[in-house]
């Protein structure tokens, strides 16, 4: 081996520990935080842990696809390789619930029978003794109020 290919080899021996080392440290902070968001009870702060722990997980990535997919001297290719499955990702996920909220809120009018179905008034079942139910009608029990004399109030 020639001076410079050794001197080569051990700068490349170097970054791949130092990519080792930067990735076990995200990935052993990141299950720190989240083992510590199991406990908190504040909205906001378990909503700021996550925001930190998808912070760490794109830098995770970053590390991942700039070192082990040789696209760290590319910038345009490193760009290109996360932001365009990122955007169509966030579009996917935008239109996915814009159909399922149109289908929730338009189904009444194409098919009668949900319009007809959340019309329907449900009787109540009450329980006996004997954890029999027996149904009540609240019409019936609005007529008898009606024939009854007001209690006496003390």
């Amino acid at each position: 081996m020639s001076q410079d290919t050794h001197a080569e080899h051990h700068d490349v021996i170097a970054e791949i520990k130092k990519v080792t080392i930067i990735l076990s440290v995200l990935t052993i902070v990141e299950l720190i935080l989240g083992f510590w968001m199991i406990g908190i009870t504040s909205a906001g702060l378990r909503l700021a842990i996550k925001g930190v722990i998808i912070i760490l997980m794109l830098a995770k990535a970053f590390y991942i696809v700039a070192y082990f997919m040789h696209l760290k001297h590319e910038l345009k290719n490193l760009i290109m390789t996360i932001i365009v499955p990122l955007a169509l990702f966030i579009w996917f996920i935008i239109a996915f619930l814009a159909d399922g909220n149109s289908f929730r809120n338009l189904r009444n009018d194409y098919n009668p029978h949900f319009k007809e179905q959340a019309t329907i008034k449900v009787e109540k079942k009450e329980h006996d003794a004997h954890g029999a139910e027996k149904p009540t009608h609240e019409k019936d029990a609005s007529k008898e109020g009606e024939h009854k004399a007001p209690e006496d109030h003390k």
